[in-house]
């Protein structure tokens, strides 16, 4: 076990090595290059019996950890989305971590009384998150009515919607038999919406889009939904729309949705915008904003007498318990805090136009080859798309079958090398690659790297399948 003055020196070493990890990070493998339970075969299968130096322990994490991970860090990881991490957020999780006591605890955050910074840093931080994002004064905390809560990731928040819409709907509605209700999202819609709906026994129903309308919900769809489902006895009770899908950052036509449900005005709606977020503040950090809290509180409050106390009691302070599906919490708004100061709302703008400015020198690196199209209209900092088949008069062009099987040889081929890492997707049957620039020390050397690897694999994939058919 360490003291207070090996500590210290465990500290400074270890921010040495965070130090030489940042340095080094370009000339890592993007993705890890180990074999599924490789770590198993390299720890023993129990806990030691006595303590080890801890010298040992931090040298094995370099050793045996730091291999197996994927670094969503490097310059050239274009996969999933944007990285959220900065050497400001690091220090703030470190500072987090050290001020826990016996019971309850700022690492708890059960109630305001626990830590009260930590409660009221969250509800100021995320005010100021707010106004960064020029929301309404109704989702802050200080109008008293809403306000923002940091959930620990978007499916967290998705959840913690659907939950509180389904109460809201039973409350109105005792009547109602739970298997009627419906959730909506979209064929584009993230995963977390049926997963949602598979968590909590209910339905869920993905309305169409299609690329004509850039694969974003559209005010007429929903409305035909409502009404089929309606006239069926169904009861679609949220609708979870999205700014920026995951498969092609798609954007729902948000002002032509809310014309729709003022007809419906039970209809929930939560917006996921977790994918065009762009945070820069370390993993488990997702905002949510809701404008009325007391549907929260009313979904989730559970009070035993321990948990009571004289401030709860009498409102003047939010418990953020009740605000989430669990009971205690990380003092995340630390690493926010840190983060938003360090930046400033400059840096925050520099860093999402840097993305985006990116993600069109790649498109026009794609545009301009022979080899690729464009799938999906480039979003944000996003594009979606795939290797051609050449063609000529004397053969019929490729089916949709032989490209899709074509793209699958490129991406294998684009997947095995340990420079670069990018993903796949659908999107209306058609077989693509998604490629997402935003990680703090891309450059545009990257992006022109990147364009020079596809070509390069392309060409390798084609023959390939040329071979192959």
């Amino acid at each position: 076990m360490l003291d207070i003055e090996e500590f210290r020196k465990a500290g400074y070493q270890a921010i040495d090595r965070i130090c030489d990890y940042y340095y080094s990070l370009a000339d890592k493998p993007v993705v890890a290059q180990v074999e599924p339970g490789y770590l198993r075969k390299l720890l023993p299968d129990a806990v030691p019996e006595t303590g080890e130096p801890f010298q040992a322990i931090a040298d094995d994490f370099q050793k045996l950890i730091m291999p197996g991970i994927t670094h969503w860090q490097h310059p050239s990881f274009f996969a999933y989305f944007p990285t959220a991490s900065t050497l400001e957020g690091t220090i703030a999780d470190l500072y987090a971590s050290t001020v826990t006591s016996p019971g309850f605890n700022v690492q708890a955050q059960i109630l305001w009384l626990c830590s009260p910074a930590a409660t009221e840093l969250e509800a100021i931080t995320m005010d100021w998150a707010a106004k960064l994002f020029g929301l309404d004064e109704v989702f802050m905390a200080s109008s008293l009515k809403g306000g923002g809560v940091i959930q620990p990731t978007a499916s967290d928040s998705c959840l913690t919607a659907v939950v509180a819409a389904r109460s809201q709907f039973s409350r109105l509605h005792p009547e109602t038999h739970l298997q009627n209700l419906i959730i909506y999202g979209t064929t584009m819609t993230h995963s977390l919406g049926a997963k949602a709906a598979l968590i909590l026994g209910l339905s869920f129903r993905a309305l169409e889009v299609s690329r004509d309308d850039a694969y974003g919900l559209r005010g007429e769809t929903l409305r035909k939904a409502l009404e089929e489902d309606r006239a069926a006895g169904k009861i679609p009770f949220i609708l979870i729309a999205t700014v920026g899908t995951t498969s092609s950052c798609a954007i729902d036509n948000i002002s032509e949705i809310e014309e729709v449900v003022k007809a419906y005005p039970e209809l929930w709606i939560h917006i996921d915008a977790a994918y065009a977020g762009w945070g820069l503040v370390n993993f488990e950090s997702s905002g949510m904003w809701v404008r009325n809290r007391k549907l929260l509180t009313d979904a989730l409050d559970v009070t035993p007498e321990f948990l009571r106390t004289k401030h709860s009691e009498e409102g003047t302070v939010i418990d953020y318990r009740n605000w989430q599906l669990a009971l205690g919490k990380r003092f995340r708004a630390l690493k926010l805090w840190f983060v938003l100061r360090s930046y400033g709302v400059e840096g925050f703008r520099a860093h999402i136009r840097k993305g985006i400015k990116q993600a069109e020198l790649f498109a026009t690196r794609i545009r301009e080859s022979q080899k690729f199209e464009i799938v999906a209209p480039p979003s944000f900092a996003l594009v979606v798309f795939r290797l051609l088949a050449p063609s000529s008069e004397d053969s019929p062009p490729p089916s949709l079958a032989q490209l899709n099987s074509l793209n699958r040889t490129f991406h294998s081929r684009v997947s095995a090398r340990p420079d670069i890492f990018v993903i796949q997707t659908d999107i209306e049957g058609i077989y693509c690659l998604r490629f997402v620039p935003g990680a703090e020390r891309t450059e545009d050397k990257h992006i022109e790297a990147a364009v020079r690897l596809f070509e390069e694999e392309a060409t390798n994939a084609l023959r390939d399948w040329k071979g192959e058919a």
